[in-house]
């Protein structure tokens, strides 16, 4: 806190004027978000500009998320309020989440990365996707333990096929795999442990699979997003579907650069320079949703 708040007096010093200062964080920030934070009063004289310094306070506490470990998932939503992203995975997420998914989400909670997971509210809009385009051959970029590719094998027809690519397949087995072959539906799963380039170029290599696929889901590799939209402008069929994750990143897509993780800042401007893109492709319908980390969804149209 002291550090973010040396960031707000040097940012507005030369913004406003002399106003004193005392308020209590808790009392202004009356958000269910801001029940976390602890009751502090200040009292200052410095050179700021105030709705403007409240204004980025609000704004940067907001881009903080909770972490949880106790298999509900790390909070990825952009809601103001914990306890309405809680209202709606109890109200509507959890009583259809099926048992399978609920154990893989469960046993992903404890792994140190467990952020990376995809939302299970984002997941039930991905399974409703898969129905009304009546997926049977999907491609998965980016698989982890596999909570997205277990939700797309549970929902695709018993001879659909899911061709799934990750660099690193540890996770994917050492905790997915068991819940995934437990659930009968490993054998529509085809998975390759490889860069994603490489293998979408070698589908588009064998002329019969351009414009076979009916779904695809990218979260990984978010500097690259751009040249999989291009492959997979081939790969779907016209009306095919292909959701990108994490197109709000954290919500740094509009946060100053002093108040972006590091983490966060690397992928920042390409993630921001993919979603123009795409708002300006015309091959694409698109629909930006605040579920999760933000997912755009794109409608193949030509």
């Amino acid at each position: 806190m002291i550090k973010r708040w040396e960031f707000v007096t040097q940012k507005f010093k030369t913004l406003g004027f002399l106003v004193p200062l005392k308020f209590s964080f808790a009392g202004l920030l009356s958000l269910p978000l801001y029940k976390h934070v602890h009751r502090v009063s200040i009292n200052l004289s410095v050179t700021v500009g105030f709705v403007e310094l409240l204004g980025l306070v609000a704004f940067s506490l907001q881009m903080e998320h909770s972490v949880k470990k106790d298999g509900n998932p790390v909070n990825k939503g952009l809601l103001q309020s914990d306890e309405l992203y809680q209202y709606i995975l109890e109200t509507s997420v959890y009583p259809r989440e099926p048992e399978p998914l609920k154990e893989l989400r469960a046993a992903t909670a404890s792994h140190p990365r467990a952020e990376m997971a995809t939302a299970p509210d984002a997941g039930q809009l991905m399974a409703m996707l898969l129905k009304l385009v009546d997926a049977k051959k999907t491609i998965e970029v980016g698989v982890f333990t596999g909570y997205s590719l277990l939700l797309t094998a549970l929902t695709i027809p018993d001879d659909g096929k899911i061709v799934a690519i990750d660099v690193n397949r540890e996770a994917y087995e050492q905790i997915g795999l068991p819940i995934i072959k437990k659930a009968g539906v490993a054998h529509k799963i085809d998975f390759i442990e490889s860069q994603a380039l490489p293998v979408l170029d070698k589908l588009l290599e064998n002329h019969e699979n351009e414009g076979s696929f009916d779904f695809a889901f990218i979260d990984a590799d978010k500097d690259n997003y751009w040249n999989y939209h291009e492959r997979l402008m081939k790969l779907l069929k016209v009306g095919g579907l292909v959701v990108y994750d994490n197109t709000l990143w954290g919500g740094t897509v509009v946060m100053p650069d002093e108040l972006t993780p590091e983490s966060k800042k690397p992928s920042r401007p390409a993630t921001i320079e993919f979603n123009k893109f795409l708002a300006a492709d015309p091959r694409v319908q698109i629909s930006h949703a605040s579920l999760g980390d933000g997912i755009t969804i794109c409608r193949r149209l030509y």
